[in-house]
């Protein structure tokens, strides 16, 4: 199905915004401009068109004009009369540029300048015209075929002179012309919309945001190809326009997104699967204040977390990442949600592990996935319904990854010893001797009462006995310390997801917060 609506496209360095119409398929999205082609006939030029008006006793040239030099802008025609003059010759439009009167050149000429003239220019005047394809949105131009602008107008007015010439100007009291017959082969002229711009959507990205910055685009985005071809700006007059679009575009690269990912598992073994994939907005932390988003594609692939610059389009390209984590060695967490009154929600969803972020950034829907080595990345996406998709993409790899694996040891010390420590989906925990392979001690995933660590390598796991019903603590010593913190949470999770499916559920955030917007 094919969506179509119109929209303006904003150029940041003249900070004017023209009319553009877009045209959303499954696919693609195109971005069309108005223009006036020539249909049939002899086309003497591409570019120029030039017209002879006869003046009418009523209704004189038979359209209005706006514009000027003063303006920075061509006089350009802003309404055509029905019935008159200007209509009649059918090779004239609404934002055709007025480049010649008569001979004399106007394209440097001020609005009065051009209406003097053209009052002035007896009573068969000749004038060529060239469209303006990117017409500034301030002359506030009606979309459509010449007719009487009323029935195209936005109804909104335009801070500029709109000069009528269908009043007499100085002319002879000779009878009016009546329309001449249209001669064989005369050139016969449409204003159409043309394709002027197509983004593949395939692997495309859109962005809200200001480049480099937090601010939030109002009624505006950009939409981006794999290759970097970018839409421009794209700006809405209304907030629920901007919404609807940036809704189904989203859709559609989620979709493609979705057929990408089945082509690649086509070609992967069932323990190496792509669970989700897609664009997100990675916070930079620089020596300033300032923080700076870049792109990022993030993948769930298997047994790992992947993090690239691009996204992978080959088998190859899976290797090139710049960031692999072991899934069962980082941890998810919810930030912020943008709630329809304007608040936050904070939310922490993971269970008894505490890292402060600086949280001062006006992003909504940010998440963060902590790695080893206390390290972590701070993500954004666009839309609340992506934040709950990546919620539950990680929740699924996870524990996917945590049945699969069965189990992980880590090689740990304490008092001069070496030992092993084993998080075991089945048994539970297991600590052993590095030497003589026996067990020290053994606990059930629902003997961990809690833990205390030291933010560095030391951890203090608090079990309690079965038979007596006191809390052991068993201190041990990691070298990365927070890999195995993550580790025994997503256990733990996995465990819980297995026993009572619908409790995980419960407790996701975002999804909450989507379905009950």
């Amino acid at each position: 199905q094919t969506k179509t609506g119109i929209a303006l496209l904003y150029d940041e360095i003249s900070e004017n915004a023209y009319d553009i119409r877009m045209k959303l398929t499954k696919e693609v999205l195109t971005i069309q401009r108005q223009d006036v082609i020539c249909v049939s006939g002899s086309d003497h030029s591409a570019n120029h068109r030039t017209v002879t008006l006869h003046r009418q006793p009523v209704g004189g040239l038979g359209l209005s004009i706006k514009g000027g030099a003063e303006h920075k802008v061509p006089v350009v025609i802003s309404k055509i009369f029905k019935d008159q003059a200007a209509f009649f010759t059918g090779m004239l439009f609404i934002g055709d540029a007025i480049i010649q009167v008569n001979g004399i050149n106007v394209e440097s000429a001020t609005h009065e300048e051009v209406v003097h003239l053209l009052r002035n220019a007896g009573d068969e005047v000749t004038i060529t015209v060239q469209y303006l394809r990117e017409a500034p949105s301030f002359l506030k131009l009606p979309l459509g075929s010449p007719g009487p602008s009323s029935d195209h107008s936005s109804g909104a007015s335009s801070p500029l002179f709109d000069s009528g010439l269908h009043l007499n100007g100085n002319t002879t009291n000779t009878a009016p012309s009546s329309p001449s017959s249209p001669i064989a082969n005369e050139p016969k002229y449409e204003k159409r919309w043309l394709d002027t711009l197509s983004v593949p959507l395939s692997m495309a990205r859109i962005s809200r945001y200001k480049a480099g910055t937090d601010k939030l685009r109002s009624n505006a985005f950009e939409v981006l190809a794999l290759d970097g071809v970018s839409t421009g700006i794209l700006q809405f007059y209304t907030a629920q326009e901007s919404a609807d679009w940036l809704r189904a575009i989203s859709t559609n690269i989620s979709n493609l997104t979705l057929q990408n990912m089945k082509m690649a598992n086509k070609c992967c073994s069932p323990s190496d699967q792509v669970i989700h994939m897609g664009w997100v907005n990675e916070r930079l932390e620089g020596t300033d204040s300032s923080q700076l988003y870049k792109f990022r594609f993030l993948a769930l692939k298997g047994s790992s977390f992947y993090i690239f610059s691009t996204p992978p389009v080959s088998t190859l390209d899976w290797v090139r990442a710049e960031k692999i984590y072991n899934l069962c060695e980082v941890l998810f967490k919810i930030h912020k949600l943008w709630l329809a009154d304007d608040c936050w929600l904070q939310a922490n969803v993971y269970l008894g592990i505490h890292q402060d972020f600086d949280l001062e950034d006006q992003r909504p829907y940010c998440f963060s996935v902590m790695v080893g080595h206390g390290k972590s990345h701070y993500f954004n996406v666009e839309l609340g319904n992506e934040l709950a998709v990546w919620e539950k993409s990680f929740q699924r790899a996870i524990f996917l990854e945590v049945q699969r694996t069965g189990s992980k040891t880590y090689v740990c010390s304490w008092q001069g010893d070496t030992l092993c420590f084993t998080v075991d989906f089945a048994l539970g925990f297991t600590c052993f001797d590095s030497k003589t392979k026996n067990v020290l001690w053994r606990f059930k995933f629902s003997q961990l009462k809690g833990s205390s660590d030291d933010g560095k390598t030391k951890v203090k796991l608090l079990f309690q006995n079965l038979d007596t019903k006191q809390i052991e603590t068993k201190e041990l010593e990691f070298q990365d310390l927070t890999a195995v913190l993550y580790c025994i949470h997503s256990f733990i999770a996995a465990k819980v997801a297995s026993v009572d499916p619908v409790f995980i559920d419960s407790q996701s955030i975002a999804r909450k917060y989507v379905y009950s917007n």
